[in-house]
């Protein structure tokens, strides 16, 4: 496998539709996604959300309502997501950004049987 074959995935493109709360993002590796709002705010990979270890994960609800209202830079590796509720903590690797694209539906999925397991909805109260 060549180093080139192994590298990370590197966006060539980031816009923020405000209106419809969608990033698209599309990567030098031809992928392009669409990730709304509230997918990456219920998937930050902020210590709030995923926890510091295996099972620590906290599960976000009422955030369907939830907009990017804006992004930063974090070196040449990252950007850092500003939320209508306030969160800012996620640091969104190109990495992580890629992953949540590829594995968008079955994340998706997995979300929302979580919430129905809790008993909770993603309507803010």
């Amino acid at each position: 496998m060549s180093q080139a074959s192994t590298a990370a995935p590197i966006p060539t493109e980031i816009t923020l539709h405000r209106q419809s709360g969608i990033l698209e993002i599309a990567f030098d590796d031809g992928r392009r996604f669409s990730l709304s709002s509230e997918f990456l705010r219920v998937h930050s990979p902020s210590a709030e959300v995923r926890g510091h270890g295996s099972g620590q994960e906290v599960l976000q609800v009422g955030k369907r309502d939830v907009q990017v209202t804006g992004i930063e830079p974090v070196g040449n590796y990252a950007v850092r997501l500003i939320f209508s509720d306030g969160h800012d903590t996620g640091i969104y690797s190109w990495d992580w950004l890629h992953h949540l694209g590829e594995r968008q539906d079955e994340l998706w999925r997995g979300y929302l049987k979580r919430i129905e397991e809790a008993g909770a909805s993603r309507d803010p109260q």
